[in-house]
């Protein structure tokens, strides 16, 4: 059993993972860089090991100082979290090497899923369509690509996604610098620049289902949205997927919970589709094989605690859920608050915060780690809280959402809260469906 749980994050996904981890009974042992030992999430585990200074590739992105850390505490079992080392199979290795759980799928699915070249090929293998494309190791190799593809297209990331390294190009006298540029960007974020071009769909959308298997069976949770995006990076998520036809809605969650059962995935995934917004058809983008920032709308519309979830399954478990048993009910929508000035091209803004007065009632629930007194600083992501709202019906969803957005007040550090305002009074959010292209109709009024 996982007694003492190691959580190798930060942030409001650690504070939710110790949530759940003491609701179970478990020791919450937080591994926090010197940066976080005094935020929320500290406060609130049971123990504190304190893996490195500030910056991430001292602390939360050394796998040798996780592992030692998790060692020393007497853990049982470690928890990735999102982002920093989630994904990756040689962390994984790394933990189970040492004698401990890993919460999430084995090495292999990870191995599998975190190179997007492979996992078109896996994708292919268990019967799923993907969008024509392929890789590209050089200007020359994607001009050939190009050739084949068309354009607009685009240029992404072998190695990782989150948008960096992603580039539209939408013709063949901007290919050349786009591909030196994302080149650079992949080498930067993953340290592995290769890349690979798709074929751009110009109404698309961001459709994706949620998974969960014990390496045997496989189950969906239904679908989320996350079309609402700026620079391929989202900002608005809801479950399930608005406008979607039956069958539709159907199709995905079959093709996602098949590619599942093919690599016989234990633990909680995410399949992400591209969804033509007129025809329906839909092609594989890619598999995170973890815990989503957008899992708490899922969540509130099933009734299933994910992480839960994902710590009965590492803990050797069988799935406890039937397919018949998942209903969805509602609808729920999220929205991430970052620590940036929208109206300066998004521009970090970290600093202390001054005032924290997060919106609370019906159908409300707000993740966050910052309070008044917190320190944002500018070492990690810009993400300081995600509101979500639910109710019987979308239109009840919205409403509530515009509703709490204005009592929402956060003071002493830039924020998209104006911008989420602006979006959820916008009559093309409000009339559901909208494809990738939402906010560069709204940025250019």
């Amino acid at each position: 059993m996982i007694r003492r749980l190691f959580i190798a994050n930060r942030g409001e996904i650690a504070l939710r993972i110790i949530r759940t981890a003491r609701r179970l009974g478990m020791t919450a042992i937080l591994g926090a860089s010197e940066a976080d030992r005094d935020g929320l999430p500290a406060r609130a585990a049971d123990e504190v090991a304190i893996v490195g200074p500030a910056p991430s590739a001292e602390s939360y992105l050394s796998a040798g100082r996780l592992v030692a850390a998790a060692v020393a505490a007497r853990a049982d079992a470690v928890h990735p979290g999102y982002g920093f080392l989630s994904e990756k199979a040689d962390f994984a290795r790394a933990v189970r090497a040492a004698g401990m759980i890993f919460v999430g799928p084995d090495a292999e699915s990870l191995d599998a899923m975190g190179d997007k070249l492979m996992a078109r090929h896996v994708a292919v293998a268990a019967g799923l369509a993907v969008i024509p494309g392929g890789e590209a190791a050089d200007r020359q190799a994607a001009g050939a690509r190009a050739a084949e593809t068309g354009y607009p297209l685009l240029l992404k990331a072998v190695a990782g996604g989150g948008g960096r390294g992603m580039k539209r190009v939408d013709d063949p006298a901007a290919l050349d610098a786009a591909v030196d540029l994302a080149m650079a960007e992949a080498r930067a974020a993953f340290g592995d620049p290769r890349l690979y071009v798709e074929r751009f769909v110009a109404r698309g959308r961001h459709v994706e289902v949620q998974i969960l298997g014990d390496g045997t069976r496989a189950i969906h949770l239904g679908t989320r949205d996350c079309s609402i995006q700026r620079r391929f990076q989202k900002l608005v998520e809801e479950a399930p997927a608005p406008g979607l036809p039956v069958a539709a809605h159907e199709a995905l969650c079959a093709a996602a919970v098949r590619l599942a059962r093919h690599i016989g995935y234990g633990g909680a995934g995410t399949v992400e589709f591209l969804v033509d917004a007129e025809s329906f058809d839909f092609w594989f983008l890619e598999m995170n094989a973890r815990i989503q920032v957008e899992h708490p709308v899922t969540e509130a519309v099933t009734g299933v605690d994910l992480i839960e979830q994902q710590l009965l399954i590492a803990d050797g478990q069988p799935l406890g859920l039937r397919q018949d048993q998942v209903a969805i009910t509602g609808h729920a929508i999220e929205v991430r608050i970052n620590a940036e000035d929208w109206a300066r091209d998004f521009r970090p803004s970290p600093g202390r915060v001054r005032r924290a007065a997060w919106p609370a009632g019906p159908g409300i629930r707000v993740d966050s780690h910052v309070a008044a007194g917190s320190l944002v600083t500018p070492h990690y992501d810009s993400l300081i809280g995600k509101l979500i709202v639910s109710a019987a019906d979308r239109a009840g969803a919205v409403a509530r959402l515009a509703a709490a957005l204005d009592v929402l007040d956060v003071d002493g550090v830039a924020t998209t809260v104006g911008l989420h305002r602006a979006i959820a009074r916008d009559p093309r959010f409000m009339a559901g469906g909208a494809d990738t292209r939402f906010f560069e109709g709204m940025a250019h009024g």
